[in-house]
């Protein structure tokens, strides 16, 4: 990795990756949207006693994100049983691809 490069860095909204201008201070958000969930939540916990950077999520979120960590488990689970059975290369790939598309998903917080 040269001076220039710099690693992909994830949006402090949603955990996607935030694409690299290049030049300038880095972004800290994916998008524009990103940036203003996150500005009406800054604003929302100032007076509150909360960190500044808290994440604050509704009961749903909060489902949502323990279901997406459950998945990664189950998936990560169903990679040792393969591998503890002998699976053949093929079934490993496919489910190595299924963990790491729940590990993506699991990432987002929203």
């Amino acid at each position: 990795m040269t001076g220039r490069e710099r690693k992909p860095e994830s949006c402090l909204w949603c955990g996607r990756p935030v694409p690299d201008a290049g030049v300038g201070r880095r972004r800290r958000y994916c998008r524009r949207s990103c940036r203003q969930r996150a500005y009406e939540q800054r604003a929302l916990t100032r007076g509150t006693g909360l960190p500044e950077d808290a994440v604050v999520l509704s009961a749903e979120e909060a489902v949502a994100l323990a279901d997406r960590a459950f998945e990664v488990r189950c998936a990560a689970e169903d990679v040792a049983t393969a591998v503890a059975e002998g699976a053949g290369t093929d079934e490993l790939t496919e489910l190595c691809a299924e963990l790491l598309r729940v590990a993506r998903a699991a990432e987002r917080i929203r």
